[in-house]
């Protein structure tokens, strides 16, 4: 099956329509990211999480996740004048509601691509519809320190010589308990990156700039006279990566349009290889959150996660994950967690990204959680399956 070369298609669904349009062939391209598993649990709770984490599963991922996918289709067609499309939609489920879903499936995409539009800039691609948007990420604690998912348009690699530029204009979708299913919410962002700068041989830096606001279809919400702005720079080195963000009146999306809140985010990650079968992949992240309008809320997140890997041949490996992290109030209270995971995998490689993946695991942990004078162990052994395709 012919993939899709024009975008990288993250976890996803989409259609063919009729089009007059010439097919670029005659199937259409799946893809996707899904896991999927039993969790059993002996203990208060079967996820390690710390009350008020800034930085998402800041004890770390493996063995500490919900179930979900997301699902795509996409259909590819070439124009007589030497363009090429591209149409998308993507169903997603997960069963949780932090992740937008309260365990219904919804629709996160459903979009139209153009490249070659423009014959000074080939690799270009103009884009509109409804799309993940913007969401730079860090894999060990699964955090996304940027996120616009919405609809809107824009445009994707515009050569500037020396970098690339993207840019676009795009609405929240108003999501209610169903999910995205609704249309624009009345918060709007501009976004931008310019990326692919070259800094010797062996680093490359991207810098991202947005900035939000509100239509007149706000007019009477707290936020209606609310201008946020991010800014952000993330440079990569041999294998590592340094992201600096700075939030103002929002923190991981501009759509926050919260008056008095800022955030600042430093974050660490990479990996090593050992040998050749032993790696060790790690995070340390820092991020501070100060609210005007509540102090009780001001408060950092500090966490570490590290993650050592052995791989037995091409198929079977063994991991181990532990992570720490405290969230500390300005107040004083302070909040802390730790977790350790060993999970047992069979893989289609040997290399740490190979999926599919099979994993049996175990998982223990416990939160000290002062602010709501509650202690909570974990102990969670379970049988998953992962898979990016």
């Amino acid at each position: 099956m012919k993939k899709n070369t024009l975008l990288p298609l993250s976890i996803a669904v989409a259609a063919a329509v009729s089009s007059p349009m010439t097919l670029a062939d005659d199937s259409l391209t799946f893809s996707g990211y899904a896991r999927y598993g039993m969790a059993y649990q002996s203990g208060d709770s079967e996820l390690v999480d710390v009350d008020g984490q800034l930085n998402a599963r800041s004890v770390g991922r493996l063995g500490n996740e919900y179930n979900g996918g997301e699902f795509q289709l996409s259909k590819g067609f070439e124009g007589p004048n030497g363009t090429e499309w591209d149409v998308v939609v993507m169903l997603n489920h997960w069963n949780a509601t932090d992740w937008g879903s309260a365990g219904d499936v919804d629709l996160v995409k459903a979009y139209a691509a153009g490249k070659n539009i423009f014959k000074s800039q080939p690799d270009m691609v103009v884009w509109a519809g409804r799309d993940f948007h913007q969401r730079p990420q860090t894999g060990l604690n699964d955090y996304f320190w940027m996120s616009h998912d919405s609809q809107g348009g824009g445009f994707k690699n515009l050569n500037l010589g020396g970098a690339k530029l993207d840019f676009a204009a795009v609405g929240q979708v108003a999501n209610g308990d169903s999910g995205s299913l609704g249309d624009d919410s009345g918060k709007y962002a501009i976004t931008s990156k310019l990326h692919d700068i070259a800094l010797g041989e062996s680093a490359s830096l991207n810098l991202y700039a947005n900035y939000g606001f509100a239509s007149e279809a706000a007019k009477g919400e707290a936020y209606e006279d609310t201008a946020a702005y991010q800014l952000a720079g993330e440079l990569n080195f041999s294998g590592q990566r340094f992201i600096l963000r700075y939030s103002d009146n929002a923190q991981n999306a501009v759509f926050d349009l919260a008056e008095g809140r800022t955030a600042l985010l430093a974050s660490f990650d990479g990996s090593t290889s050992l040998s050749e079968r032993a790696a060790v992949e790690y995070l340390a992240a820092y991020q501070k959150l100060e609210e005007d309008s509540d102090s009780s809320e001001d408060r950092a997140n500090y966490n570490v996660i590290v993650r050592p890997t052995y791989s037995w041949n091409d198929i079977h490996s063994t991991w181990v994950e532990a992570g720490y992290s405290v969230v500390d109030y300005d107040n004083d209270d302070k909040n802390s967690a730790w977790k350790v995971t060993f999970s047992q995998n069979m893989s289609i490689g040997k290399e740490t990204w190979d999926r599919p993946m099979l994993r049996f695991y175990a998982t223990v942990g416990e939160a000290d959680n002062k602010t709501a004078d509650t202690k909570v162990d974990t102990f969670t052994v379970g049988a998953m399956w992962e898979a990016w395709w």
